[in-house]
């Protein structure tokens, strides 16, 4: 006998409230065994691929697990410390720029001066604020960087997560298909079709959003920094990739991006060209071409990701609106730190899903579509009537 409704909402409500008490408690200890669940849940479609091409799940799950490793170890003796070292760069090269803007401003509030008499501006508190923007940028930017890599590496320690997610990783790609078994088991049968349906839609938005999506920002960030590096641009490597990173977030990653080139652009490239007059003569002239390239990337990329990456490779049936993803890493990063941001996704992926399931339930109910229970009454009423040659008939026959 199936356990009436009102029961079977308190009892997942307090599984629920549990479930988010125990990840606020011993969320950090938790964050590799996440990482390991997410890694093994991506990971699972190229292992059954393996399988399918008659590898064993074991020499499969090894072969993966070899050339990821070998993957990070060269992209972090590549990648990495160029990475560090241009954000650190980069940092300093903002705060050199805030502190120049103080004879830009000598040159505006010249020209207001002249023509705006009342918009004048008060050159020594402008100069002073900006000289102490300028000393804080460029004191803080290892603090910066430094506080940012701890925020994703000081958990458990660097060491924790480069031996324990592996090995999590390992023993769960290992055994996924049985785990997932063995969970459609135990589920109560009397729900179990339902259930079934909706773990398949969420695994159709996580797949289509985490697997698509990750493989979008990853094509995307290579492509900025390879492009933005070929046109010589300064720090195009660190721009590329935050662009990339960004641009699961729709728009967020193309403007961030852009504005970042472009504006770094103007800078590099203003009076960057030395051209020879006639007389001989040399001056510097803007290389308005580079920075044309610049927002041709930019422009170029948005035209790719939204007619050929997002379209092969996530689809329209994620149902995950940009608001809602804020919503979800603001809050579930504010609760829980940074396992909450790796759970942010997948969770607002659920809710979605479960949302839209009710609300489509709702509208067939009674309580939406306004019907009220049958009676023998209606039915009688409802049913058609007899027929002359029934109502004639003898019933002894």
């Amino acid at each position: 006998m199936a356990l009436p409704a009102r029961d079977q909402v308190r009892y997942w409500s307090i599984a629920a409230i549990l479930l988010g008490v125990v990840l606020w408690l011993v969320g950090d200890i938790l964050m590799p065994f996440v990482l390991g669940a997410a890694f093994a849940y991506l990971l699972d479609p190229i292992a059954d691929r393996l399988q399918a091409m008659g590898l064993g799940r074991a020499a499969a799950t090894t072969l993966i697990m070899l050339t990821a490793i070998l993957v990070l170890v060269l992209g972090g003796l590549l990648v990495v410390p160029a990475l560090i070292n241009q954000t650190i760069q980069f940092t300093q090269f903002i705060g050199q720029q805030v502190e120049s803007l103080p004879d830009l401003i000598d040159r505006l509030n010249s020209w207001l001066a002249d023509h705006y008499p009342a918009l004048s501006l008060d050159n020594e508190t402008v100069r002073q604020q900006l000289a102490k923007i300028g000393e804080t940028i460029q004191d803080n930017s290892g603090a910066l960087l430094s506080s940012l890599l701890t925020v994703s590496s000081s958990v458990l320690g660097i060491v924790m997560l480069l031996v324990i997610v592996p090995v999590v990783t390992f023993y769960l790609l290992m055994d996924w298909d049985r785990m997932v078994s063995t969970v459609d088991d135990l589920l109560p049968r009397d729900h179990a079709p339902t259930i079934r349906t909706l773990a398949g839609r969420i695994d159709r938005t996580l797949a289509g959003f985490i697997r698509g999506m990750g493989s979008v920002c990853l094509i995307l960030g290579m492509y900025y920094a390879l492009a933005l590096w070929a046109l010589g641009l300064q720090f195009g490597l660190v721009i590329g990739l935050i662009a990339g990173l960004l641009t699961f977030i729709p728009y967020v990653g193309a403007i961030v991006g852009g504005v970042l080139a472009i504006g770094m652009a103007f800078f590099q490239f203003w009076n960057g060209v030395e051209v020879t007059g006639a007389d001989g003569t040399t001056s510097e002239s803007t290389n308005w071409i580079k920075i044309i390239l610049v927002w041709a990337v930019f422009q170029s990329g948005q035209f790719i990701e939204g007619n050929v990456l997002t379209p092969k490779l996530v689809g329209s049936s994620v149902g995950l609106h940009p608001v809602w993803l804020i919503l979800a890493l603001s809050v579930f990063g504010a609760l829980f730190g940074f396992v909450g941001l790796l759970v942010a996704v997948p969770v607002a992926a659920v809710i979605g899903v479960l949302i839209r399931f009710f609300v489509t339930e709702y509208k067939t109910g009674r309580l939406y579509r306004g019907l009220a229970p049958e009676t023998d009454e209606a039915r009688a009423e409802d049913a058609p009537a007899p027929t002359a040659a029934a109502t004639d008939r003898d019933p002894s026959a």
